[in-house]
């Protein structure tokens, strides 16, 4: 039996939704300003799978995400899709925190949230793709943790989940509460029925919006934002990568595969 009261957290995160950024140089930060942003693709399917526990549980979706004021927007986009309450952590100080401070952030609002069963992360953000948030909010909590997740089934209040690595399949069983990650190999999120995102973009909608920040979570400043940051960026760039197609011609396979090893000679790739 899953107790009815059963709730889940998912941390959630707006990011670029374009590959035309830009860096500061100096500080090494992404320039955010004036592109467009969307919810972080792996997090889309954290929360998907968070609401499919909802639908077959009737568990509490409780979304959670740090960023500017600008991202109540996928926290509007999570009501749409069926969040119950949604939490935007906004700070200046905040700013600049990499993925250890973003966790200690994290942690701390959990910590305010009070009681919950299971945290659901994206795998990773793509603006970063780090992978690391996740697992260290999972050890600042002091709580078991499954990453790389491919199935999931919860039977008698414990957590059965699957993941793959490159050579094995692993299944375990751990007591709630848990952290897992996810990517968009576990589910496919759903589309916003036309009245969640109506009440979602509503102002009624606007006002669901929790805006908590430094002062009402019990963190140090000094140990986030980029003075808190351990993580030290010696150089930042962009890969600019040209790439030149060529047609492999020939009367049959054997003919392009000798055309093709001749051009693959010619380049010393062979």
């Amino acid at each position: 039996m899953i107790r009815s009261n059963m709730r889940i957290i998912v941390c959630i995160k707006q990011v670029p939704d374009t590959n035309e950024f830009k860096i500061d140089l100096e500080t090494g930060i992404m320039i955010r300003e004036g592109l467009p942003c969307v919810m972080n693709p792996d997090d889309k399917n954290a929360l998907e799978e968070a609401l499919r526990l909802k639908d077959e549980y009737n568990a509490e979706v409780i979304a959670l995400t740090m960023g500017p004021l600008q991202a109540k927007d996928v926290l509007k986009e999570a009501m749409a899709m069926g969040a119950d309450e949604v939490i935007l952590i906004n700070d200046l100080s905040f700013a600049g925190s990499d993925s250890l401070a973003t966790a200690a952030i994290l942690a701390a609002a959990i910590e305010r949230i009070g009681h919950y069963d299971m945290i659901l992360c994206g795998m990773q953000a793509m603006d970063g793709n780090t992978g690391q948030t996740g697992p260290q909010l999972a050890e600042l909590l002091n709580i078991p943790q499954i990453t790389y997740l491919k199935e999931l089934n919860i039977i008698d209040n414990t957590v059965t989940a699957t993941k793959w690595t490159e050579s094995e399949k692993y299944t375990f069983k751990l007591n709630m509460p848990v952290l897992l990650t996810v990517n968009n190999e576990l589910n496919d999120p759903r589309i916003p029925t036309m009245m969640g995102v109506m009440k979602a973009y509503d102002e009624a909608g606007e006002k669901k919006i929790k805006v908590w920040g430094a002062n009402d979570l019990d963190i140090d400043i000094e140990q986030v934002g980029i003075k808190g940051s351990v993580t030290n960026i010696y150089e930042s760039c962009l890969t600019h990568i040209n790439r030149v197609s060529t047609i492999i011609e020939g009367e049959d396979e054997k003919e392009m595969a000798k055309s093709l090893a001749m051009k693959l000679s010619e380049l010393n790739l062979i």
